[in-house]
């Protein structure tokens, strides 16, 4: 994959991205939101972006896909910029001729809260989404009944409570959604070390609208 940073005006964030290297158009999209540490100012700080998640699982590998991995800026956090968001994402769609049927989105951490709240007001945007360690407004997951979810916390989490993926994965459930959900014992925060791997990619990638 070809790693690319980008800091243009034009963009809403600034963002890292990794593309296959014959990129062309059509190809799905898969959006991944880092957590509160990882903040900056696009600057000399967008390397952040790649310290968790998928980035040093792809790096060395050409998968037809573009990832996406936008910075949100210090003092602010991902659940207070989804209008933003569900711009620049639609902004990449159209830039890149994205295949609008397979649009995905990840994260974790304060990335997790942002992919739920990002997915519950714009679900029909998303082909599946994967939240890690997150939380939502749980009263509103019922929203999410149609779209493919692949929630994961550690069951000892100290930082976001396990019971914030519990309530939102109830809610969906029970509204007749059929959520994904692994909850690990024995596993803190960073659960994320186990979530992005090969098997959780094949699971986005297989899901389209």
């Amino acid at each position: 994959m070809i790693r690319t940073e980008h800091r243009e005006e034009k963009w809403l964030f600034p963002f890292v991205e990794y593309a296959p290297t014959d990129k062309k158009g059509g190809l799905p999209l898969i959006i991944q939101l880092h957590g509160a540490g990882e903040r900056g100012n696009g600057q000399e700080a967008l390397s952040l972006v790649d310290v968790h998640g998928f980035s040093k699982f792809i790096a060395d590998k050409e998968i037809p896909c573009i990832f996406v991995m936008p910075q949100c800026q210090e003092g602010s956090f991902w659940a207070a910029r989804v209008e933003s968001l569900i711009t620049f994402i639609d902004q990449l769609i159209e830039e890149y001729d994205i295949d609008p049927n397979r649009v995905y989105l990840t994260g974790l951490s304060m990335g997790g809260y942002g992919t739920w709240f990002t997915a519950m007001a714009r679900p029909k945007l998303f082909a599946a989404i994967a939240p890690i360690c997150g939380g939502g407004m749980a009263w509103n997951a019922h929203v999410l009944k149609k779209l493919p979810i692949w929630a994961f916390h550690g069951a000892c989490d100290n930082s976001v409570s396990p019971t914030q993926s519990d309530e939102m994965v109830e809610r969906i459930r029970a509204a007749g959604g059929n959520v994904k959900y692994t909850r690990m014992d024995g596993v803190g925060h960073d659960v994320w070390i186990y979530a992005y791997n090969q098997e959780l990619l094949d699971w986005l990638l297989s899901h389209s609208k």
